[in-house]
């Protein structure tokens, strides 16, 4: 169902296009989706939605790992400069990600408390990490032939909990 009505916003009236939306199923409640395109299709407003998810995701997860939005400038340009700079980081993360995952893909990491079947930015940023403090890349010291204090394997543990820690 799809009609228009007027919008009532403090100090004023928007005319709106609203489309009714109801599960045929009743697995969900009905919804209604507003447009202020009073000529707009209804099946257009339902698509600028659906696009409009995937934009609403990655804007959450930037500010979930990356902080944006929590920027601690003072002033507008600074703010302008860091976080484009941020969404470039999330960018480089998701697509070098992408490239390890072609030679390896690990499983999604989650709580058995909520099954995730799919990876999420948290696993693609926690591959980088691992990536970035795998020993081949991290080491500080100059090698010696003094035996590991700690084993490989624990090495490896703690590398892999610090990643979705940090």
């Amino acid at each position: 169902m799809s009609g228009t009505a007027i919008w009532h916003h403090p100090g004023r009236l928007v005319p709106i296009r609203y489309v009714l939306v109801r599960d045929v199923a009743g697995e969900f409640k009905p919804q209604a989706f507003l447009c202020t395109d009073l000529d707009a299709d209804p099946l257009d407003i339902l698509r600028w939605f659906v696009r409009r998810w995937s934009i609403e995701v990655t804007f959450a997860e930037v500010r979930r790992h990356l902080g944006v939005e929590t920027q601690r400038q003072w002033s507008d340009p600074a703010i302008a400069r860091t976080t484009p700079a941020l969404l470039g980081l999330f960018s480089l993360i998701t697509l070098w990600a992408n490239e390890l995952y072609a030679a390896d893909a690990p499983a999604p990491r989650s709580a058995s408390w909520y099954p995730k079947p799919l990876l999420t930015f948290s696993d693609a940023l926690a591959t980088v990490r691992r990536e970035l403090w795998s020993p081949g890349n991290f080491e500080t010291s100059s090698h010696t032939q003094d035996d590991a204090k700690i084993s490989h394997h624990t090495i490896d543990r703690l590398i892999n909990l610090a990643c979705y820690a940090a």
